[in-house]
């Protein structure tokens, strides 16, 4: 049976770091960034756990500054 594994792209220098994605993930996939910050001096959402995305997009559906991308890669085996 296939397995699907999800993938996040973050725009960093985007992120003004709200936080909705880290509410929205099921899968606490996302965290803030507690100690760097972009050029525009927020701590950005990265991802902390990417192992246990499933692609399921709620962190783009929620992002009101379009930051994230998000693949769902099909594993055969």
């Amino acid at each position: 049976m296939a397995k699907i594994q999800g993938a996040v792209d973050i725009d960093r220098e985007h992120c003004k770091g709200c936080g909705l994605c880290v509410v929205a993930c099921p899968c606490d996939v996302l965290q803030l960034q507690p100690k760097e910050v972009n050029d525009r001096g927020y701590h950005f959402a990265y991802d902390a756990n990417p192992d246990a995305c499933i692609g399921c997009a709620s962190c783009a559906a929620v992002c009101p500054d379009s930051c994230f991308t998000v693949y769902r890669l099909v594993q055969k085996g």
